[in-house]
């Protein structure tokens, strides 16, 4: 039996896109604040950062009235790894990269990361894999290939799995736990892990006093780039699919221009402008290929593209409940 819920779930959907398309150009405004913390340590800083941000979303999380759930040892065992692949060894794979390869290295490889959605979210059809091609083509170009080793190339690799990771196994905990809490749990989680990195690697020299312009990135990677884009991209995952949000993907450099741009680091040059085009024309592409969310099954699922989003996550569908409302048996942003 399939019932019209277009109504429905068109502004969930239009929601869902929006939301991973400002959660990725987020990510990419990163670069443009990085070199304000080059010179703090590098762990200690990560620790700092994902302390602020489960901080603020655990806060969020008691004024909007989501209790703490309890987890089976699976969905346990799921958080903890979202949390150490998907932040923390993404962290260490990134880090590593940079100093083999230079940040254009692993843009390039994580420039990848729609396709690989794609192939791992559900059954693709041919055009999505050309519109994710198209993205992966646009943000190669935007980021430049550059020159990098061996190691370079492995740590980016990492890098890639871990990224994927963040997505893949978010998936099955979302109707449960809901983005805020998913966000909050996996970023307090993260604060140990890379601690305990920090004082291995570093010492005790892995903290200090940050200076001003220090404690400004700091902050705006807690609040903007893990606390904001965190919910965003967790918010829209069960709304359109990995597969989809995956294509936004390509936005990180379209993000990371745009804020050099606005900070005088510099002008975009043409195969940036080429690379950013053709990474809104892949997104276009793909988002015309997906079903219209027009038709449902009678549970109401409108699953994004008409495929489950991976092995194992049931159904995440988005529940009509507001972030307010948050009952612990349902997906609550």
């Amino acid at each position: 039996m399939r019932i019209d819920v277009s109504t429905a779930a068109l502004p969930s959907r239009i929601r869902g896109l929006s939301q991973a398309a400002g959660a990725m150009f987020l990510v990419g405004t990163l670069a443009g604040v990085s070199g304000v913390i080059q010179d703090y340590p590098v762990y200690g800083g990560q620790a700092l950062r994902y302390l602020l941000a489960a901080a603020i979303l655990l806060a969020v999380a008691r004024l909007a009235g989501l209790r703490a759930v309890r987890l089976t040892a699976r969905e346990g065992a799921l958080l903890a790894a979202l949390s150490l692949f998907g932040l923390v060894i993404f962290n260490v794979c990134v880090i590593e990269a940079t100093r083999h390869g230079g940040p254009a290295l692993v843009g390039t490889v994580l420039g990848t990361v729609p396709l690989a959605l794609a192939l791992f979210g559900g059954r693709p059809s041919p055009r999505v894999l050309g519109a994710a091609a198209v993205v992966v083509a646009g943000a190669t170009l935007a980021t430049g290939l550059g020159s990098g080793d061996l190691p370079g190339l492995m740590w980016s690799l990492g890098a890639l799995f871990c990224e994927l990771c963040f997505s893949l196994l978010a998936i099955p905990l979302l109707p449960k736990l809901g983005a805020v809490r998913v966000s909050a749990y996996s970023a307090a989680l993260a604060v140990p892990l890379l601690a305990v990195t920090g004082l291995l690697l570093d010492g005790t020299a892995m903290l200090r006093v940050p200076t001003l312009p220090e404690t400004l990135g700091l902050g705006y990677q807690s609040v903007i780039v893990t606390t904001v884009a965190f919910f965003l991209w967790y918010d829209a995952l069960p709304r359109i699919g990995a597969a989809t949000a995956g294509l936004f993907a390509g936005l990180i450099p379209v993000g990371a221009i745009a804020t050099g741009a606005v900070l005088g680091l510099g002008t975009p040059s043409a195969p940036d402008l080429l690379g950013a085009a053709l990474v809104v024309a892949g997104i276009v592409i793909g988002l015309s290929a997906a079903d219209p969310p027009a038709t449902a099954t009678a549970a109401g699922s409108p699953a994004a593209g008409g495929r489950q989003p991976a092995a194992g996550a049931g159904s995440p569908v988005a529940p009509a409940s507001s972030p307010a409302t948050g009952a612990s048996g349902r997906r609550s942003p």
